[in-house]
């Protein structure tokens, strides 16, 4: 296609943001209609990418133009398979998180659109951008939105889950920054070609003591972001304070951009190094799936459980694309999918029943089934959804990385195989809780169930869970090339011998950087 849509598609928002701008604070059902068929009109421009996306490996959509040539700055946008659902994800979350939020948001309604709308480009820039400098703009835009919904429109300790999770952020971006400032150098002094394009930056190699550091550079940033743990104590904070549909955001893509990181950036990049910090990522992120399973099954706020269960879950995803095979990625690719329907609806569902009881704690529900029978039936499937089962979208992907992992050490699968128990007691017991028992509480008794409107919001999140489930394979070709493209050459790079005279090469031209 020769028609630029990922630039058309990643600044639409700031179009429709512009537009609110003209709008009169107190026109408030015209800001929501606008912000609303804006978002829902991006999504339907999305759907191209799917239906023009050709099964093959490399990049497509591509579009290059020169930005700032004096220092080997380009905007250069494309996808590939696995950018292509991440991308299709954000679109398809905004309007519906923007159809979510129409009565639970009052305080400064301008406000809260165009923050959605503009943290809406910044994903969208962050999964297109195939030049560093870009990519680390559109990185930094995202942080700026995220964090005013946070710390606006959040709850009462907001301040402080805003201020942790920009330290959190700005941290690992700052790492990120010097890893990335050092690519740059190393690729001028020894191409003479100073640029920040990631794939010619692949082309070269690095020796495995600069990948070791920056691995490390890039890695935390994308870690902090994931997250992993030990990094994870900014997640609970920022979704239990963040309003609905910030938590769903976060949720269903925020959070995906760590692990894409990883993908794009530190396996072709630094493919000796991901073989030397495997181990590691196997432990962090098998004891993240233990540990978010354990915490979330303590919890009396459904909203901070269901936030410590994406630590076990994205611990699944961070297991599969580490086993570097075929199962593994492709089952961690799809799971990130998986993962931001399902959590994502499990935020809004905790958000429905906020909004009638001002309450999240558990203990204040009970018996709603018999009140609330269309609510109860998609909570009842989401739920399963997320426990993964066989039929709907959950247990796609954690079939898959199970196998993948299983293929790479037998000993992880089984200790990670325990965290999809762990998963299916906590979530389980919070939705019998909640959903059965008697109705004995009278604040429960007078509650309405789904509108027109809460079913229009659920319904299509809904559609997907079941779609996956049954037919996985509409989004596993998309991404099978490419993903057999990548694991291929990370393999091949690992093989390649070390050559000492290039250490000492690049020593010699960061030293030649300095002089100049």
């Amino acid at each position: 296609m020769d028609f630029p849509i990922l630039t058309l598609l990643t600044f639409s928002p700031v179009l429709a943001t512009a537009i609110l701008l003209f709008i009169k604070n107190d026109q408030e059902v015209v800001l929501k209609n606008v912000a609303f068929l804006s978002s829902l009109a991006i999504f339907l421009l999305s759907l191209p990418l799917y239906f023009s996306f050709e099964n093959k490996a490399g990049m497509q959509f591509v579009e290059s133009y020169s930005w700032i040539p004096a220092f080997g700055v380009n905007y250069h946008v494309a996808i590939d398979g696995i950018s292509l659902f991440m991308v299709l994800l954000t679109t398809f979350l905004t309007p519906i998180v923007i159809l979510a939020s129409w009565n639970a948001v009052s305080k400064n309604l301008k406000g809260y659109l165009v923050s959605m709308l503009l943290l809406e480009t910044g994903i969208l820039g962050v999964f297109v951008s195939m030049d560093l400098f870009l990519f680390y703009v559109f990185w930094e835009v995202m942080l700026i939105p995220m964090y005013f919904l946070i710390g606006i429109w959040g709850g009462e300790n907001r301040i402080y889950a805003a201020i942790k999770f920009f330290l959190y952020t700005i941290t690992g971006s700052l790492l990120m920054l010097v890893a990335i400032l050092v690519l740059y150098f190393y690729h001028g002094g020894l191409t003479g070609e100073y640029t920040f394009n990631i794939l010619k930056i692949q082309q070269i190699h690095i020796p495995l003591g600069y990948q070791t550091w920056l691995f490390l550079g890039f890695g935390l940033s994308f870690a902090i972001k994931v997250p992993l743990f030990p990094f994870h104590t900014w997640l609970p904070d920022a979704h239990v304070e963040a309003p609905t549909g910030g938590s769903v955001i976060l949720a269903g893509v925020l959070l995906k951009m760590g692990i894409y990181g990883f993908l794009r950036f530190c396996f072709p990049l630094f493919p000796s190094a991901i073989e030397q910090f495997t181990p590691l990522i196997f432990i962090l992120a098998v004891i993240g799936i233990i540990y978010g399973a354990l915490v979330a099954m303590v919890q009396p706020d459904l909203k901070k459980l269901v936030a410590y269960s994406s630590v076990s879950h994205l611990g699944f995803v961070m297991l599969g694309i580490f086993a570097l095979n075929n199962q593994g990625v492709q089952g961690g690719l799809i799971q990130m999918v998986n993962h931001g329907l399902s959590t994502g609806a499990l935020f809004l569902i905790v958000g429905m029943l906020y909004e009638r009881r001002h309450t999240r704690l558990i203990a204040d529900f009970g018996g709603l089934a018999k009140q609330l029978p269309v609510f109860t039936t998609f909570f009842m499937i989401i739920t399963l959804s997320s426990i993964g089962l066989p039929g709907l979208n959950g247990f796609v992907g954690e079939y898959l990385i199970l196998l993948g992992i299983f293929l790479n050490n037998k000993v992880y699968a089984v200790i990670a195989a325990t965290g999809v128990i762990l998963a299916a007691v906590y979530m389980l017991q919070m939705f019998q809780r909640t959903m059965f028992g008697k109705l004995d509480k009278k604040e429960n008794q007078n509650l309405r169930d789904l509108s027109k409107r809460e079913i229009a919001v659920l319904l299509p999140i809904l559609a997907f869970i079941i779609f996956i489930g049954v037919y996985p394979n509409a989004f596993l070709k998309k991404m099978e090339p490419t993903v057999e493209a990548l694991i291929q050459t990370v393999k091949d790079k690992q093989i390649v011998s070390l050559n000492p005279e290039k250490d000492l090469a690049f020593k010699n031209i960061l030293n030649d950087e300095e002089n100049k």
